[in-house]
């Protein structure tokens, strides 16, 4: 998932482009992006890079261990 300093982040970034005329708010518009972008990342099904990483190498395998019975099961119907 993505890390709190990140969403700061992101946050302040948000709330930088937020017109002047609205920066009287900017602590409380900040903590409001904050919480959204919390709030919309929570929904969202995310894994870790390690994790994706993990999940890749055994599709990987898998693949492999298809292909091999695949000739073999090719061999066999010869």
């Amino acid at each position: 998932m993505i890390d709190s300093k990140t969403i700061d982040e992101l946050a302040t970034k948000l709330s930088s482009l937020v017109p002047e005329s609205l920066k009287n708010a900017g602590d409380d518009l900040g903590k409001q992006f904050k919480q959204a972008l919390q709030s919309g990342l929570a929904k969202m099904d995310l894994v870790t890079r390690e994790e994706f990483d993990a999940q890749t190498k055994v599709l990987e395998r898998t693949r492999e261990k298809l292909e091999a019975l695949e000739k073999k099961v090719s061999s066999l119907e010869d």
